[in-house]
């Protein structure tokens, strides 16, 4: 059992559906941006790596690591690229999210929201085929610099995969982010302790984000939902995303799951932890409570 969430109050119980049920409100209504994690889909997708910890199980299998890199996705990946090459990480990222995972109901439900933004923090293109039968959309993702002779930390995708320009995204009634890249369509990842690097160098100025990401946050809460901030690479992004945005967010938890550097970071964060099963906290944001 972890120590007691000091300086923020969980809430828990009934006041935790309620304060779902208030928030789903917003969600309606574009106040409140939804911000996903792998969590959402690993109960469906088991022959896909949903948490960097499988992730980086899954380069165990396909390479041998040093003991420093077992359990470290990041570290694993960037031992791959300097023993082999950024072309062999690339491949067996493509391989490990080959298979598609069906959009759950939750996926198809924020698709027909029509919401002005969705962030999805893991490597699959779940949450854009939801939005397939949409043409008012469009997506960004992060890009490595490794070899691409660009100063670009980002590219423009439109419904069918097409690279677009950050004039059209502009105009875009929803913008999907993918901070981290994905395997679709163009297969771009952040993966390895490289990527992210030249990345951390900089988010703090906040160069690697997008502009309309940067516009479409501003006077937004952020709804934290299958997510995991149990390491920092994730912490720091989350933290950077969410700058000058509303001060006022929050995140469905498993509090008997959360460390000490988790329950810390909502703290001052100011994301209010709500103690709810993902499932059911699911439920209460559709409406179908």
């Amino acid at each position: 059992m972890n120590a007691p969430f000091v300086g923020h109050h969980i809430i828990e119980g009934a006041a935790a559906e309620k304060l779902l049920g208030d928030v789903a409100t917003q969600l309606r209504t574009g106040k409140v941006i939804p911000y996903l994690g792998p969590s959402l889909t690993e109960s469906v997708a088991t022959d896909v790596p949903m948490t960097p910890e499988a992730l980086a199980a899954f380069f165990a299998t396909k390479v041998a690591l040093p003991k420093r890199a077992k359990g470290n996705a990041w570290a694993s990946a960037q031992h791959i690229e300097s023993m082999k090459h950024r072309s062999t990480v690339s491949a067996l990222m493509s391989e490990a999210f080959a298979n598609e995972i069906k959009p759950t109901p939750f996926h198809l439900y924020l698709a027909s929201l029509g919401l002005p933004m969705i962030i999805d923090s893991w490597y699959d293109a779940t949450m854009r085929a939801a939005l397939s039968d949409r043409k008012d959309w469009g997506e960004i993702q992060g890009i490595t610099r490794a070899g691409i002779g660009e100063d670009r930390w980002y590219r423009f995708y439109d419904p069918a995969g097409a690279e677009s320009s950050r004039e059209a995204a502009e105009s875009w009634a929803t913008i999907l982010y993918k901070p981290h890249g994905s395997v679709a369509p163009a297969k771009n990842y952040l993966i390895s302790d490289a990527d992210y690097v030249e990345v951390l160098t900089e988010i703090d100025i906040q160069t690697p984000l997008p502009d309309a990401v940067k516009n479409r946050r501003a006077e937004r809460s952020f709804l934290f939902i299958g997510c995991r901030f149990h390491d920092q690479l994730l912490r720091t992004y989350a933290r950077q995303i969410m700058k000058r945005s509303a001060t006022t967010h929050y995140a469905v938890i498993a509090p008997d799951a959360l460390t000490k550097n988790e329950l810390k970071f909502l703290t001052v964060q100011g994301i209010t932890p709500i103690a709810t099963p993902l499932a059911r906290a699911v439920e209460i944001l559709m409406g179908s409570a």
